[in-house]
């Protein structure tokens, strides 16, 4: 096959509308023209308007789409130049017909009278166009009878409208079909091997790495952007100040416990009783609030010593907005007690429908054991990853933009929230620390606990169904079976 992996991916996506953000020079375009080539050749097909930002872009497309229809023996005619008349200017093209009647015009700029035309709209190059919004505001109306538009690009900085665009894919604002190649994903996919089978030369592992360090070296302070998918002017403030404040309340508790060093060491069944009468306090009273007929999730950001554990549970409203009830943060306390907090608060939430644990390193035990308890289709154990940022965050600042959620008015969580930057166009939380009002360190950790509980409304997940079993259902169903600390214990039943 002459198209690499990613490029039959890109093709074989059948979407209305389809993104994709890439590296230079990976062949989308080229791609692109082989899929064009053989939708104009059907009879079933339809007409392709390919929108370049430069004459030689649309030349190179169209004579790319003439290769492909000889390659595939397609009969079309020879290119032509056309001009078609704008309201400002005449705009120059470039157009091959198809025996099947169809034909793909390839355009230097955008003509105002693209709203008047059917088919699909290419447009390549997405961020360099003057008025990417007006552009692709009036290819959408293609849509209508059946058209397609496809937006191509490499990033112009993360202000570019084609950046805003894909922001507001990954947060389910547009319901379109996303893809992004860089250029390590391009090489792992075996662009070099072709490059070298175009050029004749033999393929080695450590000349690919040569030349990957070259091109990269020849980019210099652009490598990320032109490259790595990674829009430039990055490194600000993800969430502002006012945005987060209007979506702040005072009536949101914050239910703090910190636990002495000396707590650890106390015995099994002191700690589980202190930890037993902590919830009684100060979480059954919030708990026993919450309104029955609500769906609830929750994300839960974990820390041992350090920095603090923050569990958020999360409220589904009437008018399906958000809310925060309140917030548990635990400092010093020890992992079982953790366990049954955790499982005190998820076991009193109604309607319980999923939760995101953080899972890296030590906090794998929590997720594990909550997994175990409420079953995979309920439980996200989650390796925050720049790919679970990328794709997660997002969604978790739209939900600040449009005032969807509610969470607690504090300083320390101000803070947090305010610790999220962009960094190479993702927003996550650097390495620095702050110092929470109490004196205690502070790592973001009521924003990610907020985030994956946000990311936990769209999980795919069934509601938690609590079931009594008897101590002879269990004895038939598994032994041996041991009961842990923290999840309860058998009396007849659980």
């Amino acid at each position: 096959m002459a198209l690499l992996p990613y490029q039959q991916r890109w093709r074989e996506d059948d979407s209305d509308v389809k993104i994709i953000e890439k590296s230079r020079r990976v062949g989308l375009s080229w791609g692109e023209a082989a899929d064009d080539a053989l939708l104009a050749a059907r009879r079933s097909g339809m007409d392709v308007w390919y929108i370049g930002y430069n004459k030689d872009m649309a030349q190179e497309f169209i004579e790319d789409c003439g290769d492909w229809l000889k390659h595939f023996s397609k009969a079309a005619g020879e290119i032509e130049e056309i001009v078609i008349k704008d309201e400002d200017k005449d705009i120059l093209a470039f157009r091959i017909r198809c025996a099947s009647g169809h034909k793909i015009t390839a355009l230097s700029s955008r003509p105002s009278n693209l709203r008047g035309k059917q088919g699909k709209v290419v447009i390549d190059e997405a961020a360099f166009h003057d008025n990417l919004k007006e552009l692709v505001k009036a290819a959408m109306a293609l849509l209508m009878w059946g058209g397609k538009v496809v937006i191509i690009s490499t990033h112009n900085g993360d202000t570019n409208y084609f950046n805003e665009l894909i922001q507001e894919v990954r947060s389910g604002k547009k319901p379109y079909s996303l893809h992004r190649i860089t250029l390590d994903d391009a090489l792992a996919e075996g662009l070099y091997q072709r490059i070298c089978l175009r050029l004749g030369k033999e393929w080695s592992r450590a000349a690919e790495d040569v030349w990957r360090a070259k091109l990269i070296d020849q980019y210099g302070d652009g490598a990320d952007e032109e490259l790595f998918c990674i829009p430039s002017q990055g490194g600000g403030t993800y969430l502002t100040r006012a945005v987060i404040e209007r979506c702040m309340r005072d009536d949101i508790p914050i239910v703090r416990w910190a636990c002495k060093d000396e707590f650890a060491i106390l015995p099994d069944h002191i700690r589980q009783a202190e930890a037993r009468d902590w919830c009684e306090e100060h979480l059954a009273p919030l708990l026993a609030k919450l309104d029955p007929q609500r769906a609830h999730y929750f994300g839960e950001d974990f820390a041992r010593s350090g920095d603090l554990t923050v569990i958020a549970p999360l409220a589904e409203k009437l008018d399906l907005t958000y809310r925060t009830p309140f917030v548990v943060e635990l400092a010093n306390v020890p992992f079982k007690e953790q366990e049954l907090i955790l499982c005190y608060i998820v076991d009193r939430l109604p309607r319980f429908t999923y939760g995101n644990l953080d899972s890296r390193g030590n906090g794998q035990y929590l997720g594990e054991r909550a997994m175990q308890k409420y079953g995979e289709d309920s439980i996200g154990q989650v390796m925050l990853s720049e790919k679970w940022y990328r794709e997660e965050m997002p969604r978790f600042k739209s939900f600040f933009d449009d005032g969807t959620i509610e969470v607690a008015k504090d300083a320390d969580h101000m803070d947090d929230y305010r610790a999220v930057k962009m960094i190479k166009g993702v927003a996550k939380l650097p390495d620095t620390k702050t110092k929470g009002k109490d004196g205690r360190q502070r790592h973001g950790d009521a924003a990610i606990a907020v985030a994956l509980a946000v990311a936990a409304t769209r999980a795919e997940a069934c509601e938690y169904a609590y079931h009594k079993v008897s101590i002879k259902e269990i004895s038939d169903l598994a032994r041996p079976i041991a009961v842990t600390a923290g999840f309860g214990r058998i009396e007849g039943a659980w």
